[in-house]
């Protein structure tokens, strides 16, 4: 299912980046994140603060990771949508130490401190952003 060629989309910037989950109870959340990454062909790690999305998480291990990337046109925007299943995720420890130097490295300090959590995904699926039966690969 994933391939070189969708580790090298995902990771792209600049992209708008969305994060769908639910709770146990089906409330949903979507919320717009930057810090995703494919860290290998079926692996994705991102920060996360205390918020809702990491809540839900908690409750629910799956979710969607929207990717859209504008185009001149509407008919020229590019997209996937890739399903994860949350594996695991550090609130302490080295894992998140070192993550967290990365964002401070990367972004600044302030930005390290909001990120309470490192989660890990597994990609279970990955679709089109649009799928007229093109496959997420003829998307691109």
């Amino acid at each position: 299912m994933a391939t070189p060629r969708l580790m090298e989309h995902f990771n792209r910037q600049p992209r708008i980046g969305i994060l769908s989950t639910a709770n146990r109870d089906g409330k949903v959340d979507a919320a717009v994140f930057g810090s995703p990454q494919m860290t290998d062909e079926k692996t994705v790690v991102m920060a996360l603060g205390e918020n809702r999305t990491f809540e839900y998480l908690r409750e629910n291990p799956s979710a969607v990771f929207t990717i859209v990337e504008s185009g001149k046109t509407i008919a020229d925007w590019k997209g996937l949508r890739v399903y994860l299943w949350m594996k695991e995720y550090a609130t302490s420890g080295e894992m998140l130490e070192t993550y967290k130097k990365e964002v401070a490295r990367a972004v600044g300090d302030e930005a390290a401190k909001m990120v309470h959590a490192v989660v890990t995904f597994e990609i279970t699926e990955v679709r089109p952003l649009v799928d007229m039966g093109q496959g997420w690969e003829g998307s691109l």
